[in-house]
């Protein structure tokens, strides 16, 4: 039973062992409505597989995971794509389920894409790719949204751009998220709760607990730790999609 209706999904003391090997343990966390908790390590941390015990992909888990939706959306780290096949935006929306064309329609203006519709997919910038893929994984207007690495392949200010876009997107659609970066200074302004990993939850907490936590700082060192306190302000401006700033 949830005692809490806005749980999503839960893991309590979760881990994944292959080949004897443990690819992360120990992992306790919650994802709630309209919030965002965010997965951060080194490569190899145990990020991706966290997110794949959430979803349910690894079912001989270590500990439990409780999931009280199944409305899902997941923008994997990997996509393959044959760039030479004319493949449209929008028939890419489609391509593995029926959507209506009114909500491939909301998905995409949400995302600031909707002008693309029609574009070939080849033809895309890395962030108009990204964000296409969040269309597609909105679409069907999810409770739960997981997005492993979904700034990859666009530039720092690009970045900025997409992790607003993120945070428009929990709070338009009031779903939780659950967020795998490395880029730990941009995506911590949007983020409420930060899950620190190297094989097991070095440390957790909102993004100044975790800046300030000395495991953090041994991992990513001290630099990293500053420049994530010097970005937590409050925005004054917002960027376009290409990254440029607007003045509010």
């Amino acid at each position: 039973m949830n005692s809490n209706k806005d749980i999503l999904v839960k893991l309590n003391n979760a881990g994944f062992r292959q080949r004897e090997k443990w690819l992360v343990e120990g992992v306790s966390l919650e994802v709630k409505k309209g919030k965002i908790v965010t997965l951060i390590g080194p490569n190899g941390s145990g990020k991706s597989t966290t997110a794949k015990i959430a979803l349910g992909i690894y079912k001989n888990i270590e500990g439990s995971v409780e999931k009280y939706t199944d409305k899902v959306g997941y923008v994997p780290q990997k996509i393959s794509i044959d760039w030479t096949l004319p493949l449209r935006v929008n028939d890419f929306m489609v391509l593995t389920e029926n959507i209506k064309d009114d909500a491939i329609n909301e998905a995409l203006s949400l995302t600031g894409v909707i002008h693309l519709k029609n574009k070939n997919l080849g033809s895309l910038s890395g962030g108009e790719f990204q964000r296409v893929l969040l269309a597609r994984a909105i679409s069907k207007k999810p409770e739960l949204l997981v997005l492993d690495e979904p700034v990859q392949g666009v530039d720092y200010t690009g970045e900025i751009a997409l992790y607003e876009l993120i945070k428009k997107i929990s709070d338009t659609l009031n779903c939780g998220i659950l967020l795998i970066s490395h880029d730990l200074h941009t995506v911590m302004s949007a983020t409420d709760h930060v899950v620190c990993l190297n094989g097991h939850v070095c440390c957790s907490g909102s993004p100044s607990d975790v800046a300030r936590n000395n495991e953090y700082k041994t991992l990513f060192g001290e630099q990293a730790s500053q420049i994530l306190s010097i970005y937590e302000h409050n925005h004054d401006h917002e960027h376009s999609h290409e990254g440029d700033i607007k003045k509010n």
